[in-house]
């Protein structure tokens, strides 16, 4: 079992004007050599959760962090003139928040931080601050007992 400590969003740096699909997003990553998609979830816009690869294995998204992190992307991430936006629906708000939630009760000493937030990376993704957004999350580990993660 892999020993996880980061819960890194990213965002498919697409517009929010165009449909990427997770054909769309698997294309992509295999035409970039990767063997299937490099997130561990995918989300679209209208909030649907895709499975994309097994938490078991490291993903291939965030270089040198792989290793010891889950991946996870939302559709879009850039505005219709092709700006980093956050452009988020409620949908994927809302999947990416219970998401969030449920890998903290599989993983609670990791930390929710954005792609951008690594040291080396010089990019928007994902194009919100998931630190602040997510602190909340972030402050349970675990030494919260179970009580505390079912009653928030």
């Amino acid at each position: 079992m892999r020993s996880i400590n980061l819960i890194i969003i990213h965002c498919s740096a697409t517009r929010c004007d165009r449909d990427f699909t997770v054909e769309d997003l698997e294309a992509c990553h295999e035409a970039r050599g990767f063997k299937g998609i490099g997130y561990h979830y995918y989300i679209t816009r209208d909030g649907q959760l895709h499975f994309c690869r097994p938490e078991r294995l490291p993903g291939a998204h965030a270089r040198k962090y792989n290793q010891h992190s889950i991946g996870v992307c939302y559709e879009g991430g850039l505005n219709e003139k092709g700006r980093p936006a956050d452009t988020r629906t409620p949908a994927q708000k809302a999947t990416l928040a219970s998401l969030l939630y449920s890998l903290k009760i599989d993983y609670p000493d990791a930390a929710i931080i954005g792609h951008r937030d690594l040291p080396w990376v010089r990019k928007s993704c994902p194009c919100f601050d998931a630190k602040a957004e997510y602190a909340e999350l972030n402050a349970l580990t675990s030494h919260t007992d179970d009580t505390n993660l079912t009653n928030r």
